[in-house]
């Protein structure tokens, strides 16, 4: 496959294709449409399936740019604490200590956090939680790396969510550089921060790049893959058992980038997410080295089971 041209619109139902199916009891009963590519270490595109030209927000599956904007700053974080930059968290009890810790490192408290208060991603520390809390949000970390940033460049942080700001700048800087490209659009993020639309083409490229280049960040989520989501989550499940460097997205977006710096991007079209991390690392597997035994068993677990009367009668396909 080669480059799609790049002219900034939208991705649409006509520009995507059936990714993956489901079917019940032996008839297909859900297809999820959407685009998918695999670009190699060098930034070659190996593999697209769809209109990987559209200009499409990346959500959360942006935060590893975001988190090497907050470090180009010098701020010192721990690993614990990068890992978190670029998470999102389960809202555990060890996840918050952590973004705490980030505050209190730069002498700041959850007060600060402009992030909205929100309940723990995680189950049981959701039917704990008690009241919905801006630590607990799965951003939160992103939010006090950035704040943590802020204060060691000595920017201000009343507005660190101004896409005016110093920080602010510095990651649209980055996301182009990485991308290699324009960003097509800028939004706001469900977590308050600007979010900036590119290509899946180039969002695979960025990945590998942070991956694979000189930055601390996937050293650091490979060393504490409990960190980046959690306990028997997706991303979470993907990096201890793959070794790959996995960032989901909402709305449907998820990447995944082999230790080799194959790296794969995928949207899903009407938003679902339940099938990203089958279509991304299916995809990857093809071009990269992840262990056949180990790749089977994280798809079992991250791809949720089709029940009938609490067993399975259903299985996912991938198409392409």
């Amino acid at each position: 496959m080669t480059d799609q041209p790049f002219a900034p619109h939208p991705l649409t139902a006509a520009g995507s294709v059936e990714l993956a199916v489901v079917d019940r009891s032996g008839l297909d009963e859900s297809r999820h449409l959407g685009v998918a590519v695999v670009v190699s270490p060098s930034g070659e595109v190996l593999e697209a399936h769809g209109d990987v030209s559209a200009a499409i927000y990346p959500r959360s599956s942006l935060k590893p740019l975001q988190a090497t904007a907050a470090l180009a700053t010098g701020v010192r974080l721990d690993q614990e604490q990068i890992a978190l930059a670029t998470a999102s968290h389960g809202g555990t009890s060890r996840h918050i200590e952590v973004v705490e810790r980030t505050l209190l490192g730069a002498g700041l408290t959850a007060d600060h956090l402009q992030c909205p208060p929100d309940w723990p991603l995680d189950a049981a520390s959701g039917r704990d939680a008690g009241e919905k809390r801006r630590v607990a949000m799965n951003c939160s970390g992103k939010h006090a790396a950035f704040l943590a940033a802020c204060v060691h460049a000595g920017w201000s942080t009343e507005d660190y969510l101004d896409p005016a700001h110093p920080l602010q700048r510095s990651i649209a800087d980055i996301v182009e550089q990485h991308a290699g490209e324009a960003i097509a659009h800028s939004g706001i993020d469900g977590c308050g921060a600007p979010v900036h639309a590119i290509t899946p083409v180039g969002m695979a490229r960025a990945a590998s790049r942070v991956a694979n280049g000189p930055s601390v960040i996937a050293s650091a989520v490979r060393a504490h893959p409990w960190a980046i989501d959690g306990p028997g989550r997706d991303n979470t499940v993907a990096v201890e058992n793959l070794g790959v460097f996995a960032k989901l997205g909402a709305e449907g977006y998820y990447i995944a980038v082999a230790q080799d710096g194959t790296s794969a991007a995928v949207k899903v079209l009407d938003g679902s997410g339940r099938v990203g991390s089958l279509v991304a690392l299916s995809l990857l597997a093809r071009h990269s080295r992840l262990d056949p035994g180990a790749l089977a068993e994280t798809l079992e677990r991250t791809a949720p089971p089709m029940l009938g009367g609490g067993r399975p009668v259903g299985s996912w396909r991938l198409l392409v």
